[in-house]
């Protein structure tokens, strides 16, 4: 008996665990960009966004998949802090639709259970034997969603004998008794299994296999204090995606489990309260078949309570995690990309805003470049690690202006603005790829670090020489761009020049100093990469240069280019 409980309990928790994963990662998949879309386009109305995570969440049958994804997008500075909460308290309410599913495959009517071979089948033809990828999506989210159904199927035999067993229903009902130890079983079980609709299945087909009783405040007693519990295990896996993301993230996963716990604290002081809720809401019997409902109610109605507490208190709850969450020295939030849809009706405007970001892109472009610089210099490696967080957000300025340029490309522009438009877009291009060479050098200096190389002092002064015409060119084309400074622009090239001579002098020097022993070859040829990547950041500095003198005009251009959204 003990063995059929536990193999069909590890084993149907299995299937149900690989199941969910698979039909998330298949509705993922065939919403895709839309998914992002949608919730990076967050407005500053709480109820949307808590409306929108609900239905996002319900969508892929994952709070933690939902609430790393905002993690993910705070990270990149597609959302707000003040943007995230809200959309994640709708998460916690759009999870508990699988203890929804769960509940209905318990209804004769509804015995999704017979139909999950067939799904398996029918997924699994599709999947592998698709042509289109939307079918193949299609596939994998029916084969999901049969195997998660066969696990249910499993765990329900497993736990349909305990009605059977006094001292099992004993030890639950001494749980009821002390709801602080379903409450840490339930935090417990979940961080284990880092999901809480897994977690709340388990209790609800527990339930179902009579291991509760049938006592209605009994059931209810230790089903609540549970799902407390497994909300607070939850946010484990919102912890561990903030681990290594910049603070806005951080404090994201830190919202996100402060108000799970104070949410279960407030209700922990109310669970008779809820259980006669419950009741009132469906004044049923307690049987088989309505057992998993009645959980799912509870669990449904935990969330509502929680949202209606909270949504008005997010500005409070804000304020709560950027106490908890400070921001050391050095640190600094990056605002998110500030490129306004609504305005595309006015090209000219739209236009200005999109330099207006690419200024601040510049400025990130910059900085990442010293960072490696720095980095190198210094053997630093916590200036390298900031170097492809900087990048990071020249990637997220990249495919935002671009997206945006390219939507402002299908309206009627003129005859100034369409020739403005793609030179724009070489632009925004010129400065992602000054990123990737920042890159590229923090892993030069990563190598240099590594092998313990070091640099003689002329090597060092060289670099610094070139720090110093980079970072002055840099400041030039900002005021170029900015004000359309021609004077500006032109002055750039003089940096070009330098740093085209110095290219070949430094090299040139460089095997002087290995021919003398100054230097062994490894350092020598990790200086060479160095010097080539500044010199060709200057030749992107100079592709924008060129393009403020030539008045940021495309020539040759008389109609509106049809102009790709770039990927990297």
């Amino acid at each position: 008996m003990v063995r059929e409980v536990i193999f069909g309990t590890i084993g149907g928790l299995g299937l149900f665990l690989f199941g969910m994963g698979l039909m998330s990662d298949g509705l993922k998949n065939a919403a895709g960009e839309r998914l992002r879309k949608i919730l990076g386009s967050m407005t500053k109305k709480r109820v949307i966004g808590c409306l929108v995570g609900a239905g996002v969440t319900a969508l892929i049958q994952s709070s933690s998949a939902s609430t790393v994804m905002i993690v993910g997008f705070v990270n990149a500075g597609l959302l707000t802090l003040a943007q995230a909460i809200p959309v994640i308290i709708g998460t916690n309410i759009g999870t508990t639709a699988t203890a929804w599913l769960v509940s209905i495959s318990g209804i004769e009517a509804f015995k999704i259970t017979s139909y999950a071979l067939p799904a398996v089948a029918i997924g699994f033809v599709m999947q592998t034997f698709a042509k289109k990828q939307s079918l193949r999506n299609t596939g994998q989210i029916l084969l999901g969603f049969g195997i998660l159904f066969i696990g249910i199927g499993f765990m329900k035999d497993a736990f349909g004998g305990l009605e059977q067993s006094p001292q099992v229903q004993q030890l639950f009902i001494k749980v009821a008794h002390n709801p602080m130890l379903a409450v840490l079983a339930g935090i417990l079980i979940t961080m284990l299994i880092q999901s809480s609709s897994a977690a709340v299945a388990s209790v609800q087909l527990l339930a179902v296999g009579g291991a509760f009783g049938t006592d209605w405040n009994v059931v209810l007693s230790i089903a609540i204090p549970f799902i407390l519990g497994s909300n607070i295990g939850t946010t484990i896996t919102a912890q561990l995606a903030s681990i290594g993301t910049n603070i806005n993230a951080r404090r994201t996963a830190w919202a996100h489990t402060v108000f799970n716990i104070i949410g279960a604290f407030i209700c922990f002081w109310f669970i008779p309260t809820i259980n006669q809720l419950v009741n009132t809401i469906a004044p049923w019997e307690l049987s088989s078949s309505t057992i998993a409902a009645s959980i799912a109610i509870a669990h449904t109605s935990i969330k509502v309570i929680e949202a209606v507490l909270f949504l008005p208190a997010t500005g409070l709850l804000e304020k709560v995690v950027l106490q908890l969450i400070k921001e050391k020295p050095g640190q600094r939030q990056i605002p998110p990309v500030v490129l306004e849809y609504r305005l595309l009706g006015t090209p000219e405007i739209a236009l200005e805003q999109a330099r207006h970001e690419i200024v601040r892109m510049a400025k990130y472009a910059r900085e990442a470049v010293c960072l490696s610089i720095s980095g190198l210099l210094n053997n630093n490696s916590g200036r390298l690690q900031q170097t492809r967080k900087t990048e990071d957000t020249t990637d997220v300025f990249q495919y935002e202006i671009t997206a945006y340029l390219a939507a402002l490309s299908q309206r009627q522009l003129s005859e100034h603005t369409s020739r403005e438009l793609p030179v724009l877009l070489h632009t925004v291009n010129d400065l992602e790829r000054i990123g990737d060479h920042a890159v590229n050098i923090a892993e030069i200096a990563e190598r240099k670090i590594y092998q313990n190389f070091f640099f003689s002092e002329s090597a060092r002064s060289e670099v610094r020489a070139l720090r110093k015409q980079v970072n002055e060119m840099f400041g030039r084309i900002k005021l170029a761009l900015e004000n359309g400074d021609i004077a500006s622009a032109k002055a750039s090239l003089l940096n070009e020049n330098a740093l085209n001579r110095m290219q070949i002098d430094f090299r040139r020097n460089h095997v002087q100093r290995m021919t003398d022993g100054l230097c062994n070859a490894s350092a020598g040829l990790i200086f060479i990469d160095l010097v080539d990547n500044m010199e060709k950041i200057g030749d992107h500095l100079t592709n924008i240069a060129q393009a403020v003198i030539g008045g940021l005009q495309w020539d040759g251009a008389e109609v509106k280019p049809d102009i790709p959204i770039f990927q990297k």
